[in-house]
């Protein structure tokens, strides 16, 4: 985000159903999902999108890449754009990164870039925190 205008900072709850797929010609041992979630808050949005995921033996440790669209509402410009997860697990500690892909956003969310965080409250609830901003040149 170098070149954005009035950085912002959203948060909200969120809902995700994960759609595990049958990949059963697969050897690798990857686990490829289908992510479905609808985002409450100034971020009024859905997205759908995959996952490609795997676990240690021990199953503490692992990795994840993921892609999604996010279609709806950021503060009432309304418009789509893409998100791209990395995330690693080292022995129950996770590192989780979601950058919004340059140049991904559309009508009035051209220009957007920025970076969101995923925190999972007690009993499963999903948040984000959505560190934005747009484009100077916009």
């Amino acid at each position: 985000m170098h070149d954005t205008v009035r950085p912002e900072h959203v948060s909200g709850r969120f809902d995700v159903t994960l759609i595990p797929q049958d990949d059963k010609d697969d050897p690798s041992g990857l686990a490829r999902l289908l992510l479905d979630k609808t985002f409450h808050g100034e971020l009024d949005a859905t997205s759908r999108g995959q996952m490609l995921g795997m676990r240690t033996a021990g199953n503490t440790s692992g990795g994840y890449v993921a892609m999604e669209k996010v279609t709806g509402t950021l503060q009432g410009r309304s418009g789509s754009f893409w998100l791209q997860h990395y995330g690693v697990a080292r022995r129950g500690v996770n590192t989780l990164t979601l950058d919004v892909v340059p140049d991904s956003g559309t009508d009035g969310l051209e220009g957007l870039g920025g970076s969101m965080k995923i925190v999972i409250k007690e009993g499963g609830v999903h948040f984000y925190e959505f560190d934005f901003g747009f484009d100077a040149s916009r």
